[in-house]
């Protein structure tokens, strides 16, 4: 019954709140806005990732002030959904993330809509990956690992690739009554997608220990559990 950490990696911001449980209140709060990346192509929305996780070390700091951090108990992350973090096998960025704004990739989700029967819509993550594929192939020959901002900020904290089935619903290529990836809505867009995907997680498994880096920062205790958390709609 101690002190839990929620944040939430918004469009236009990051908002960082601790709820303790014992009292049954928020005891805590933390912001940091930003915006997108700016003179990009007519219906292009991209943040950089390193912008999220700065927010989220700034409004954690804010909303841990006063407080005694080493009773924080869990973690808990949820985010704006859709929008495809593309890392290479050294796990790092390999380019600004494309938002669930984004338009940009209307053409490619038409295309995917008609080859697999499925609508899928513009926002989703999917148009995101064959766009890239078809408009930038020097950085989709690096692309190894395909994350969501919220999976992006969860592999920050623990240094666990996964993705929980909420947010992957929102993908354009996961089957929600299977609860599991669709070979065939992959395939459409590229037949190594499914490498490139982490493992998918149910609610209730943790995704990882809090980093010993960020634990020291925030003054937490090394290895606190990070919940899974979803998108921003769940």
């Amino acid at each position: 019954m101690g002190l839990h950490l929620g944040v939430d990696v918004g469009t236009q911001g990051t908002k960082a709140l601790v709820y303790d449980s014992a009292a049954g209140a928020v005891v805590g709060r933390g912001g940091e806005s930003y915006g997108l990346i700016e003179g990009l192509a007519a219906g292009a929305c991209e943040q950089d990732p390193a912008t999220w996780v700065e927010a989220v070390r700034a409004a954690v700091h804010e909303a841990l002030a006063g407080l005694d951090a080493s009773a924080v108990e869990g973690i808990g992350v949820s985010g704006q959904q859709h929008g495809f973090v593309a890392l290479d096998a050294a796990h790092e960025v390999i380019r600004p993330a494309k938002l669930w704004c984004d338009t940009e990739t209307a053409p490619e989700a038409e295309e995917l809509s008609r080859e697999t029967g499925v609508p899928t819509p513009a926002g989703f993550t999917a148009s995101k990956i064959l766009w890239l594929k078809r408009h930038e192939p020097e950085s989709f020959s690096r692309l190894a690992h395909v994350l969501l901002p919220h999976d992006y900020i969860n592999f920050v904290l623990t240094g666990e690739l996964a993705m929980e089935c909420g947010d992957a619903s929102g993908t354009g290529f996961f089957d929600p009554v299977e609860r599991a990836f669709s070979e065939p809505r992959m395939s459409a867009i590229d037949e190594g997608l499914a490498g490139w995907l982490p493992a998918l997680i149910k609610p209730d498994d943790a995704v990882g220990g809090l980093r010993e880096e960020w634990a020291t920062e925030w003054g937490l205790s090394s290895g606190v559990p990070v919940s899974p958390g979803s998108g921003d709609n769940m």
